[in-house]
């Protein structure tokens, strides 16, 4: 008989979370069952249960999952820009390349059950990143920088443009007359408009 493969609560609970994530990007959070997980890891539907109870739990520790997930990436993302600035379009892309993979229609779907998030400052190092950086950039050119409440308005705009795209963006971009071609034109207005704002306001 083969082994049984030990592993410790917090190593099973990161397998059961990225397996999830597998499905939610798959086929959306409907597609995210304890059955379904449970077969993805090799472990039973009890032992699922066992980590995170009930199917609406183990949902909410995946889109808590997500939002760690996107830190990490945006960290790493600021780790390759140590020796320059940091890069708008790097931003918008980690951002969307999230939500693509279905954590937008998980948080609709949590929301809609009643749950909501009581965490906050995914973001800040970003918006504390842009903001030294707009000070310094705007104190070589003899432009006035923004308020760091400016760029926390922008990424926070942007955050949920992004989030809300792969559920609403086809239907705003019809009501103004736009095809679904302009998705990626989009992301590009997105990036402009968050390096408008950093550059902040010649005063000239």
């Amino acid at each position: 008989m083969a082994n049984r493969v030990r592993r410790t609560p917090d190593e099973a609970k990161r397998l059961i979370l990225e397996a999830a994530g597998r499905l939610l990007a798959a086929g959306g959070p409907a597609a995210v069952q304890v059955r379904a997980v449970a077969a993805e890891v090799g472990v039973s539907d009890a032992a699922v249960n066992h980590h995170f109870g009930t199917r609406e739990q183990l949902l909410s520790a995946l889109l808590r999952f997500g939002g760690i997930k996107l830190k990490s990436q945006l960290h790493a993302a600021l780790g390759k820009l140590t020796e320059g600035p940091a890069e708008p379009a790097e931003l918008v892309r980690v951002l969307a390349a999230l939500y693509a993979d279905g954590y937008a229609e998980l948080a609709l779907a949590l929301h809609q059950s009643g749950w909501r998030d009581s965490g906050s400052g995914m973001l800040d190092e970003i918006v504390d990143r842009l903001h030294t950086q707009a000070r310094a950039d705007c104190s070589a050119t003899g432009r006035t920088p923004p308020s760091r409440e400016a760029i926390q308005l922008t990424v926070a705009a942007l955050h949920q443009a992004v989030a809300t795209e792969p559920l609403f963006g086809g239907e705003f971009r019809r009501s103004a007359g736009l095809d679904a071609a302009a998705r990626d034109r989009m992301l590009d207005w997105w990036t402009e408009t968050l390096r408008a704002t950093v550059a902040g306001v010649s005063s000239r």
